[in-house]
């Protein structure tokens, strides 16, 4: 092919940016953040903030047909709403733009040309059926055909680097050969060899692999340009080393080693134009200075290919930071499509974005130490690379729920109500209630936001309850003695001046006292008149005082006719179990 002129490539080399980490997060457009993504950004962001650099958002959206709408407005909003800033991006520019990749299609073009004339790439005529003729029989379908035809753009990519990509997407599509495999699923086959001996990976899934067997490799760069001259459909495929091997550093896993017969002449750029991931992958980590590459360990046998294009371009490489997969369980990856819950799920069940990234920043990562709980800020100043883990993470959503119990506890009360109150108000719609009042009950027995509608679902209307309650061995109540302290509290209840939380309670104590009674013998019969539930946030005085001194009143009023109707059903001391009896 004839000499290119390079001096629009040089323009771009210096324009950029130099002398600083810059991390990327690079979701594609596919639907919510899972899990995995969210901790793919976290550890993204912190190693920018870490070393005072730059995080930044691109959007690889080149794979249209698993495009859906409005995603990237939610990337945005997920990002911001967990605290991840990012310093440039799509909505907020920088010197690296544009940072979707659908806006820089005209590049990779230039790129694929470039590495033809190169000599490290050439045009391929192949069709699919030639691609898979029996010569290459064996290897993965559709893999070396021409562009488009039938192969999404992100041919190459394993499941998703940090994106909300697969999320109830077919079972097995763009997901790594080996998913649902055992714990350490994607990670080097002999972990825990010496440090100083390279770990080698597999680049196909069977030993004796057979791909794309580069017939059009041979062809004379003359005929390859006449060819393309002439409008025949072609696809550009990157040109593999056929001895030796490729070996690169992680920072996790230490030296890499893959043996090169295993490396397929992947494609670069299809027919119509769009690039494969793993070609956009690299251009676009290059031309935004990208210093530190963080994704899931079912890339690690991708990479190789990635450093043999840094080479070709003569670029520097980016440092890999590999992390090990989140898993349901021993033997399986967190999966929407199993039912596994996104990040916007964990907030819609009432979870502070504060405790998921909390917990999501330990999958994975070990600070030292006891501590658990981690502001985004103390993250900021705790994360380090050498704290980040060979081994794959449980994701356990009950150690979640009791880690974002420990956070609601930890908020000043003027926050924890302002985060209530859209709960509150699920279930409350009295506007006579006092919801500081009623945050004030909640602060302290909430792991989960949406634990609260349910407490109080007696507020507005009382329940039809079971007189059953009114029998509790451990306060030492039945039917009978209930009947008496609510026979008993009333008056004194009624007599009341101010409805205070402190005078119920001095009026009842006196009761307790005056009836030489424990206190649950008085306290449970009013919780449960007022409330007709066992288990409620608080107990019966401050009940009484939350729901207001005429709502209390008759609630209490209510419960004594109740309890007398049951003891003309049965002299007491007869009565049997209340369960003989229907609901009064």
């Amino acid at each position: 092919m004839d000499t290119m002129d390079t001096s629009v490539y040089l323009a771009r080399e210096a324009k950029i940016p130099q002398g600083e980490t810059r991390t990327r997060f690079a979701p594609s457009p596919t639907g919510y953040m899972h899990v995995g993504g969210l901790r793919t950004a976290l550890y993204a962001y912190l190693i920018a903030r870490r070393d005072g650099g730059k995080f930044l958002l691109r959007i690889e959206d080149t794979d249209r047909e698993r495009y859906v709408g409005g995603a990237i407005q939610i990337i945005y909003d997920t990002l911001r709403g967990a605290g991840l800033r990012y310093d440039e991006g799509p909505d907020v520019g920088g010197p690296a733009g544009p940072y979707v990749q659908s806006e820089r299609r005209g590049l990779y073009k230039e790129y694929a040309d470039l590495l033809v004339s190169l000599g490290h790439a050439y045009p391929c005529f192949c069709s699919r059926e030639e691609a898979d003729a029996p010569a290459n029989e064996g290897a993965p379908a559709n893999e070396g055909a021409p562009a488009n035809e039938g192969a999404p753009a992100n041919e190459g990519a394993p499941a998703n680097e940090g994106d909300p990509a697969n999320e109830g997407a077919p079972a097995n599509e763009g997901a790594p050969a080996n998913e649902g495999a055992p714990a350490n699923e994607g990670a080097p086959a002999n972990e825990g060899a010496s440090a100083n001996e390279p770990i080698s990976v597999s680049a196909s899934p069977a030993s004796s692999f057979r791909g794309y067997d580069g017939r059009c490799a041979a062809l004379p760069p003359e005929e390859a340009a006449r060819r393309v001259a002439d409008g025949e459909p072609y696809v550009i495929r990157q040109r593999m080393p056929r001895e030796g091997a490729s070996s690169f550093d992680d920072v996790v896993f230490g030296r890499i080693s893959v043996d090169n017969r295993e490396l397929e002449d992947n494609i670069l750029l299809k027919s119509d134009g769009l690039p494969t991931y793993n070609f956009a992958n690299v251009v676009d980590d290059h031309l935004m200075g990208i210093t530190h590459v963080v994704r899931g360990t079912e890339y690690l046998t991708s990479t190789p290919k990635y450093n043999l294009l840094y080479d070709a371009f003569g670029w520097d490489k980016p440092r890999y930071i590999h992390v090990a997969p989140v898993m349901r369980d021993a033997t399986h990856k967190l999966s929407k499509r199993h039912g596994d819950p996104t990040y916007d799920d964990l907030l819609q069940s009432g979870h502070l974005p504060e405790a998921i990234l909390s917990y999501v920043a330990l999958l994975g990562w070990s600070p030292g130490g006891e501590k658990e709980m981690f502001t985004l800020r103390e993250l900021e100043e705790a994360f380090t690379l050498e704290g980040l883990s060979k081994s794959p993470a449980i994701f356990d959503g009950g150690k979640l729920v009791w880690l974002n119990g420990q956070f609601l506890r930890a908020l000043p009360p003027e926050e924890f109500h302002s985060k209530a109150l859209p709960w509150i108000r699920q279930a409350v719609s009295r506007e006579d209630i006092d919801t500081r009042a009623l945050a004030a009950l909640l602060h302290h027995r909430t792991g989960l936001l949406s634990e609260i509608p349910p407490q109080l679902d007696f507020i507005d209307k009382l329940p039809d309850y079971d007189l059953a309650l009114y029998t509790h061995k451990k306060s030492k109540v039945t039917p009978e003695s209930c009947l008496k302290a609510l026979r008993d509290a009333l008056p004194l209840l009624e007599a009341l001046e101010d409805w205070t939380q402190e005078a119920i309670h001095d009026a009842l104590g006196g009761l307790v006292a005056q009836l030489g009674v424990k206190a649950g013998q008085v306290l449970w019969p009013i919780r449960v008149a007022v409330s007709g539930k066992s288990s409620t946030p608080g107990g019966g005085v401050e009940l009484c005082a939350v729901l207001r001194r005429a709502e209390s009143l008759q609630r209490l009023e209510l419960g004594i006719a109740r309890l007398a109707r049951l003891g003309d059903l049965g002299e007491p001391g007869e009565l049997g179990e209340l369960g003989d009896h229907p609901k009064l």
